[in-house]
């Protein structure tokens, strides 16, 4: 039900995930729901916001903590496939969340604030771990994540992966330019 919840919210944003949504996309029993998701809608649209966001947390993380360079390869490969495998119709669950849903739940916009300060805190730490002034990795990291997420909008509106393609190209020869001795 998670799954299908994150799907839903990929595919139309926060404010498709309902009960009959999710149990027609996961075929689950109606049961089902009550007995997992005591807290309904709002449970199954929470947990699947922090499912997602950890997954995608440890993909940047992970990246990040080889080099900034490779936090935007991890980014671009996840992106590209999940573009194509979908036929341009799954974005970016928090981005759904944060623009049509977290503001009438504090607790999702914490959630929707957290999965974003992760992101922004593990590209930071590893811009810094390269040799880049912390008061340069601060805006850079944000840099990063807004613009990948704007490129994903793009790409998912145009059906195309030009948008994510030439987003990524810029981050690298922005970020790879701030890293002390690398090649741009």
């Amino acid at each position: 039900m998670l799954h299908s919840a994150i799907a839903l919210m990929q595919r139309n944003g926060a404010a498709a995930v309902t009960v009959d949504a999710v149990l027609a996309d996961s075929g689950a029993p109606r049961g089902s729901v009550y007995h997992h998701f005591s807290g309904g809608r709002d449970q199954i649209v929470s947990e699947a916001l922090r499912n997602a966001g950890d997954l995608m947390t440890a993909m940047v993380v992970n990246g990040a903590q080889t080099s900034p360079l490779e936090a935007i390869e991890t980014f671009v490969g996840f992106w590209t496939d999940m573009l194509v495998s979908s036929d341009y119709a799954h974005g970016c669950p928090v981005v759904a969340a944060a623009v049509g849903g977290a503001e009438s739940s504090p607790d999702l916009q914490s959630t929707v604030e957290q999965i974003f300060t992760d992101w922004h805190v593990a590209l930071t730490d590893s811009l810094v771990a390269w040799g880049v002034d912390p008061t340069r990795s601060e805006p850079l990291a944000s840099m990063v994540v807004a613009s990948f997420e704007g490129a994903l909008v793009l790409a998912r509106s145009r059906r195309s992966l030009t948008p994510l393609t030439d987003v990524a190209g810029e981050l690298r020869r922005i970020v790879a330019e701030a890293l002390p001795d690398t090649p741009a």
